[in-house]
């Protein structure tokens, strides 16, 4: 339908004034009262045609309101054009939210690498990580689904001198069992007693630099501690990962890249671009008005950073997957970092791909701070157990109005729910408070009113013996073409959250396309309707399932069927 109105305006504009080769953008407006379709081409060229925009538009509009597929065409404002189309070319328009809901086979190309949760050894997930883990496999999902070739990677912390103050306290306070046999709870506590011993004993961080460089020299003893210590933090991150429906293709953490970052340290020197710093340090310095501080790529000791893997890492993925997109989801905090490692990257003449910094709010809660070092985190874990045990409750109150048949599962899948979409649903630039009743609401723009809302949708297909045969309608009503219009918009939504990459462009629609399917709902006779109104009805209803269904697993969120 765009193809032959978009044929009609450029044929008008060429008998018109003598143009050719103009580009109609096409928008579906946000409120129905202004037509089903847009565009602004006439106030676009009106410069170069001479002329003003009204002119152009009802030359346009003139053109258009002969097609059948046309109910209306009006002029707004300065120039815009606003089109209300026929209920068949609208119900023929569906056909393409239809398409969408189905993921679109993975293309052959050079991948969009995406990274993120980023979890550190010997620490169990903590509510801060529910931002870059979410909004990352959000992000994943929806470049999978439009038929990128994506590799989700997750990139664990497993290395550095932390693991060094971890090796010191086990050794000093540690229970003297087999390291597998700690637990990661154990390996926290022991974490957090080093940084309440060292406010008394300032050599303790002297051992723990000494304890990290004896391992990256390939002391056996601590490899094999580091190695049931990576072994024991995997296994109790799977549990909570699947909980959260996240999942990754590729978990090569800092310790991947021991072996690589030397050739680079030498690269870096020759090129001149790693130069020596304080204390035989090697240090990147930056132009003037970069106004970045230098970027430190080795210690003078010796002992690499995290900014020598990050290197290293940037080089391997260049070198093994040729990605034509790097996306890397961290907080705020990491902005400096991000910033200098391209540079630095810059500096050393790599052809990079297109690298984006995907930046968070900071995750803090209501009533307190959150330091791992105080070992005060309100663990991943805890947080889905509370927020399963809420719903339950919630269900329970609800009596007989809520049907199922498994309550504890419901209550997994509302509470989980609720708090991915409670983190997905706002803007991802914007600091986010944890807060329980905020996080855990089940009323209104929440995770449970759009299971909800699914649930009965899928229940009014089932009554009606689901969709049968080809759909169609003479006329519309208000509700329907509200309904229809919203659904129109589904493409272009999935579009707009992957290239912003913005999950909670999504959340929103489909928290819009809600509010519009149940006022619907309550206004429009579905089952008791006539045909061919029951047959259009019983399809924009299995249509509304569908996208919710697709929409929410995008994000995350299960729903169920019935509710």
């Amino acid at each position: 339908m765009f193809s032959s109105l978009t044929t009609t305006v450029q044929k008008s504009l060429t008998d018109a004034y003598g143009i050719s080769d103009i580009t109609v953008a096409w928008e579906r407006p946000q409120d129905s009262a202004h037509g089903d379709i847009a565009t602004p081409v006439a106030m676009q060229i009106a410069k170069q045609v001479g002329k003003s925009p009204k002119d152009i538009a009802e030359t346009i509009c003139s053109a258009l309101s002969s097609l059948d597929a046309i109910e209306n065409v009006e002029i707004a404002g300065p120039g815009y054009i606003n089109i209300w189309l026929g209920p068949s070319a609208l119900i023929d328009e569906l056909s393409q939210t239809a398409d969408s809901v189905l993921p679109i086979p993975r293309r052959k190309e050079d991948p969009v690498i995406v990274e993120y949760s980023q979890p550190n050894i010997a620490k169990p997930l903590g509510a801060h990580h529910l931002l870059t883990t979410l909004i990352g496999q959000s992000i994943a999902n929806i470049y999978e689904h439009l038929g990128f070739n994506t590799v989700k990677w997750n990139y664990i912390g497993d290395w550095g001198t932390q693991f060094g103050k971890l090796a010191v306290a086990v050794e000093r306070w540690g229970d003297k069992k087999e390291p597998s046999q700690y637990s990661i709870d154990e390996l926290l506590a022991l974490y957090v007693r080093f940084h309440e011993e060292v406010e008394n004993d300032a050599t303790l961080e002297d051992e723990a630099r000494s304890a990290f460089k004896r391992l990256e020299e390939g002391d056996a003893a601590l490899t094999a501690f580091w190695e049931a210590v990576v072994s024991t933090t995997k296994a109790s991150l799977s549990d909570v990962y699947e909980a959260l429906h996240v999942s990754f293709d590729l978990d090569y953490g800092e310790s991947f890249y021991q072996d690589k970052m030397e050739p680079l340290l030498q690269e870096g020197i020759e090129k001149h671009v790693f130069v020596e710093g304080e204390g035989g340090s090697l240090i990147v310095q930056f132009p003037e008005g970069t106004n970045m501080p230098p970027y430190l790529v080795r210690k003078g000791d010796g002992a690499t950073l995290y900014s020598t893997r990050d290197i290293a890492q940037m080089r391997y993925r260049i070198d093994t997957y040729h990605p034509k997109e790097v996306l890397i989801v961290t907080d705020i905090a990491q902005k400096l970092h991000f910033e200098q490692l391209e540079e630095t990257c810059k500096q050393l003449q790599w052809t990079l791909p297109s690298f984006t910094n995907v930046l968070t709010g900071r995750m803090r809660f209501a009533d307190k701070s959150m330091s791992t070092r105080k070992g005060n985190v309100l663990k991943l874990e805890d947080i889905l157990m509370e927020a399963t045990q809420r719903a339950e409750k919630k269900i329970a109150e609800h009596g007989d109005t809520i049907q199922t048949d498994n309550p504890a599962e419901l209550a997994r899948i509302m509470g989980i729910g609720a708090v991915s979409y409670g983190i997905l649903s706002q803007n991802r630039k914007q600091d986010i408070v944890f807060d329980w009743e905020k996080m855990l609401s089940f009323d209104g723009n929440s995770a449970p009113y759009i299971q909800y809302t699914h649930a009965r949708a899928r229940s009014v297909v089932e009554k009606a013996g689901g969709v049968s045969g080809a759909v169609s309608a003479s006329e519309l009503s208000e509700k329907e073409r509200v309904l229809i219009n919203t659904l129109l918009r589904f493409p272009r939504a999935l579009d707009d959250a992957r290239i912003a990459h913005m999950p909670h462009i999504l959340a929103n629609f489909l928290y819009q396309l809600c509010q519009d399917f149940n006022a619907f709902y309550n206004d429009e006779p579905i089952l008791k309707a006539s045909e061919p109104q029951r047959g259009l009805r019983v399809y924009l209803t299995d249509l509304t399932a569908q996208v919710l269904k697709t929409g929410a697993s995008l994000l995350t969120i299960s729903v169920p069927d019935r509710m």
